[in-house]
């Protein structure tokens, strides 16, 4: 018999049952309670009942913090929606906390809404230390005071009846208290804590399902509230990945059988993902000595006629540099994902910032032309890895995918990618080549060569770093240089050309303002367009993909618009703020920087570097507030 029904179970509280559109909640302990894992656990069974989510991971800057530490908060934060969801959202309605420091760390910071509700372990109130029964007595009592709505949640006592460790337990009972207030299917829940630890004894499958209809059941007797999201089911498959995992999906479809990386935060569990199933694919993962082994790595794998890729965040990446300029001056196909984080220096390691696109387009010394896309979702995350693979092999050149911690560790669900054999490389040529080919005979319109792959009759040569001539012979010549220089160069050019200009979000035809944003921001800023326009406000988005080249058409659409605005996750000064701070001296947000420089448009922008997700109440207040200048 069930163990949870063999406990005699207060009779179940009446209460209506509320329909609401969204809510964000958070499950907040300290690290290593998996708060994390019931987090996923929720949104995943809230998307297969049909709900859109967006889940937003909450990482403590050490890796362990000391426990019941206001700074030492790890948990998920999950934003249930009855439509599509694309972002995080604003402040948490609802909070599930271990203790009471990791939920002042939160209520600190200004990620709760006024008057939320905070069901809170209780433990604490009966601590043998008296300094701990103070400290949450003391919380309690400012967190009424200041208006939560703080309830007793007794989840030791709960499991302790259900397991001897109930540390271990806590995070399976919360999943089943979730399930209860947002009125989720149990069976649902049930399958998804299969799922989750399919790789375990089942005798452990079964023990966390008993947790969680314990929660369940707790939840029904104890709470005097109850919520229902609108739900509709999906009528194509779906999958639920974060970003990370949709890159490394990405890079198996797109035929790249090779990743060579050295393990950072926060793009390593993109290689943990494929080093599960890229063999079975016919794939490998080699984790080098460091990151600049990593990269020689890559470049040798596809100098030898493969298109390689290579993983890395923000410090990684400028240790590659040096290898990425050879790859560039010898023309080999690479694709390197930069998950961009909190800098400089080691900077903040899991906290998430847009600070890497300057870097990434002119990071290395000499000139060396690379393209750089900034994927806009996690489902971009994975076709972007396919559109980098396609245009490393068809120009012979780099291709850096700019992501960032933001959609890394973010779920979101979509459509089920359709495999296309399209998405893959063609054979490797290994045809003769005609008497008196050259490595390097560069097309006088596009820069473009042939592709010599090892072992290629009538393709030997010497590669080099150094400048060199068609024939890839180290040249010093004046002409020599700047020939080479060009052809690298007219194959962006060649690249822009075939490039559409992105979609308007809004009216396409001009208004009072356009906010313009890069990358993982897309979401944020078109909610918050859509809000500013349902005020009746002439605001428009654009978002841009192609960094470098840029496509055409972008000045046009800029011209169209009174004010111009980019929404940046970096830092920017603010004349408004400090005294010394003038048109300047002002430092610009690095895509305002761009788009200035290259349309010659009075472009402003608004940035946000707090290593938070930017919300979308923000990004509309800074809205408002251009709009007001100068009326």
């Amino acid at each position: 018999m069930n163990a949870v029904l063999d406990r005699p179970q207060a009779p179940a509280v009446t209460k209506p049952v509320v329909n609401l559109p969204e809510h964000i909640v958070e499950v907040i302990s300290d690290s290593g309670e998996g708060a994390q894992r019931c987090g996923q656990a929720f949104a995943s069974i809230a998307a297969r009942s049909g709900n859109g989510i967006w889940t937003v991971e909450i990482i403590p800057a050490e890796i362990q913090p000391p426990a019941r530490s206001v700074a030492g908060a790890s948990g998920i934060r999950i934003r249930v929606g009855a439509g599509r969801v694309t972002n995080g959202g604003d402040e948490t309605d609802l909070v599930i906390a271990f203790n009471e420091q990791v939920l002042l760390g939160r209520v600190r910071a200004g990620e709760l809404k006024r008057g939320a509700t905070i069901l809170l372990e209780n433990v604490w109130a009966e601590h043998r230390d008296p300094a701990i029964v103070k400290s949450y007595t003391e919380a309690v009592a400012s967190l009424r005071d200041a208006g939560y709505r703080v309830i007793d949640l007794p989840l030791e006592r709960e499991c302790r009846a259900l397991m001897n460790d109930p540390r271990r337990g806590k995070n399976m009972f919360v999943l089943g208290v979730l399930a209860s207030i947002y009125s989720l299917d149990l069976q649902l829940a049930r399958d998804q804590i299969a799922l989750t630890f399919g790789k375990k004894d089942q005798k452990v499958i079964d023990s966390n399902v008993r947790l969680m209809e314990a929660g369940h059941a707790w939840g029904e007797a104890n709470l005097d509230f109850k919520y229902a999201i609108p739900a509709v089911r999906a009528t194509e498959p779906q999958i639920v990945v974060n970003g990370n995992t949709a890159i490394a999906l990405g890079v198996m479809a797109s035929g790249m059988d090779i990743c060579a990386m050295y393990p950072i935060t926060p793009a390593t569990s993109a290689s943990h993902y494929l080093s599960e199933c890229f063999e079975k694919v016919g794939g490998i993962v080699h984790q080098a000595e460091d990151e600049i082994a990593a990269c020689a790595f890559a470049i040798g794998a596809s100098y030898a006629g493969r298109c390689a890729v290579t993983i890395t965040s923000g410090p990684g990446y400028s240790l590659k540099q040096e290898a990425i300029g050879l790859a560039v001056m010898a023309e080999i196909p690479l694709v390197v994902v930069n998950v961009q984080r909190g800098g400089p220096s080691t900077g903040q390691p899991t906290k998430v910032e847009q600070a890497d696109m300057l870097t990434a387009i002119y990071g290395s010394h000499g000139d060396a032309p690379k393209v750089v896309i900034a994927v806009t979702s996690i489902e971009d995350c994975f076709y972007s890895m396919i559109t980098a693979r396609k245009i490393a092999e068809t120009f012979n050149m780099v291709v850096v995918v700019l992501s960032d911690a933001s959609l890394a560790t973010a779920q979101q669900p979509f459509a089920r990618p359709a495999f296309s054999t399209d998405w893959l490389a063609p054979p490797l040529d290994q045809s003769p080549l005609p008497e008196g080919a050259k490595p390097y005979d560069w097309d006088a319109l596009t820069g473009i060569a042939r592709r010599f792959s090892p072992g290629q009759p009538g393709g030997v040569h010497t590669v080099t770093g150094l400048a060199h001539d068609r024939a890839s012979k180290v040249a010093y010549d004046p002409a020599i240089n700047e020939e080479g220089l060009r052809a690298r160069s007219l194959k962006l050019a060649t690249l822009q050309k075939t490039l559409r200009p992105p979609e308007v979000f809004g009216d396409p035809d001009g208004g009072d303002l356009l906010v313009v944003g890069w990358g993982s921001t897309q979401g944020v800023i078109e909610e918050a367009v859509q809000r500013a326009r349902d005020e009746g406000l002439k605001v428009s988005a654009l978002q841009m993909r192609f960094i470098q080249p840029m496509p055409s058409g972008i000045t046009q659409i800029l011209r169209r618009f009174r004010k111009v605005l980019t929404v940046e996750g970096t830092w920017a000064d603010r004349p408004a703020e400090d005294e010394l701070i003038d048109q300047e001296n002002r430092r610009y947000a690095p895509l305002a920087m761009m788009l200035r420089s290259r349309t010659l448009v009075d472009v402003d922008c608004w940035t946000e570097a707090r290593g938070q997700p930017i919300k979308p109440g923000n990004v509309l207040t800074a809205i408002r507030a251009k709009l007001s200048e100068g009326n």
